[in-house]
């Protein structure tokens, strides 16, 4: 008998103090663990609490957490790697406390991202209409990848021969593992959070297995990638299967050099253009500028037309004005022999029984006038 049993042989613990020093032992001897099953009885309560097993085939362990460190929908029979706390409750017996876990192996990672997909896909998260445009090109660019990839370095290279002169600010992030998504979504909230924004973000990795993936189609990365204020455009470079992010970003591309290439014009092939535009821009110019000569030729002689018409018009009226002043001009009356009778105070004498006998009148003819004494008044 060692020395341990003897200190242990006589010893009597209550119940709980037993529990609190089998979860002393075991948080001193394993704080955390990591077990690989067949999950089985899973079940979500009050929407909160999880509960499964994680089975073999010689052996089934339970497990607890809660539905905020779900990756993505679980059933049983996938194969599940789990992260956990073993304890034991003081009411429930033992169990291992859920600290992460993941989806294990092609099939159960496929069939937890469908599940993932259909709830998502329900939601909206997918939807075509929900999609921005990219600014194209944009001036700045917030990368979210690994800056010790060959894919940050296949981006930069192809966004830089292309167009170059981009303010490209990258947080650099795990692409694959446990630390992966979390530090992913840091990411993408650190460029949403941003004072002044980057006018497009873009995540990528190269290609790999689906288990190096899989950090793309976990709800929390495709939740923040769709929850995105900035356009975001996310490059996995894996062709067989598309990630969930890819489908909840604005735009996807097949791999890290295709996001460049749909971010960025060639700038040659830019300055080409602008050259042809610039010609057919002075095509144009200049076909107005006739067209406008044209036409104001056609109004000036148009113009000069009714100002003649206008001209001769007034020029009759204005000889039959005179016509008629001229018919109406006393002076003209007196050319006939007419005279212009007049009192001394310069009334018009128009009736010969006004006037008054003795009085003087003034008279006036064509070529002077006189005064004269009325001698008899008239009838």
């Amino acid at each position: 008998m060692t020395a341990a049993d003897n200190l242990f042989a006589d010893l009597t613990l209550e119940v709980s103090d037993f529990v609190a020093l089998v979860n002393q032992t075991l948080t001193y001897a394993y704080p955390a663990v990591t077990i690989r099953g067949e999950v089985a009885n899973f079940k979500i309560s009050k929407n909160k609490w999880v509960y499964f097993d994680l089975k073999d085939e010689a052996a089934s362990v339970r497990f607890f957490g809660t539905v905020y460190q779900l990756s993505g929908p679980l059933e049983d029979g996938m194969l599940l790697t789990v992260r956990g706390a073993p304890r034991l409750h003081a009411r429930y017996g033992f169990s291992v406390s859920v600290l992460s876990m993941r989806p294990e192996g092609e099939g159960s990672i496929r069939r937890a991202a469908d599940l993932l997909a259909a709830t998502l896909e329900a939601e909206g998260l997918f939807a075509p209409g929900r999609k921005r445009a990219l600014p194209y090109p944009p001036v700045t660019v917030g990368l979210v990848a690994s800056t010790e990839s060959a894919a940050y370095a296949d981006f930069l290279k192809v966004l830089n021969a292309r167009w170059g002169g981009l303010q490209i600010t990258c947080i650099d992030v795990q692409v694959q593992g446990e630390a992966a998504p979390a530090q992913i979504v840091a990411a993408i909230e650190a460029f949403n959070r941003s004072a002044v924004p980057p006018d497009v973000l873009v995540l990528t990795r190269g290609g790999g297995s689906a288990e190096d993936l899989y950090a793309f189609s976990t709800e929390q990365v495709t939740r923040a990638v769709a929850a995105s204020r900035v356009p975001t455009l996310v490059a996995i470079g894996h062709e067989v299967d598309i990630s969930l992010a890819e489908l909840a970003a604005d735009q996807r591309a097949s791999t890290p050099s295709n996001a460049a290439e749909l971010l960025v014009p060639q700038r040659q092939e830019a300055l080409r253009r602008l050259r042809a535009m610039a010609v057919q821009l002075d095509d144009a110019v200049e076909r107005h500028i006739r067209t406008g000569q044209h036409t104001l030729a056609v109004y000036a002689a148009e113009c000069m037309h009714q100002y003649r018409t206008a001209l001769v018009r007034a020029r009759s009226r204005l000889t039959a004005a005179r016509e008629v002043l001229a018919a109406l001009d006393p002076h003209m009356i007196l050319r006939r022999g007419y005279a212009i009778v007049r009192t001394a105070d310069g009334r018009l004498l128009r009736h010969a029984h006004t006037a008054v006998p003795g009085g003087i009148v003034q008279v006036v003819m064509q070529d002077g006038g006189f005064e004269a004494i009325v001698r008899t008044g008239g009838k």
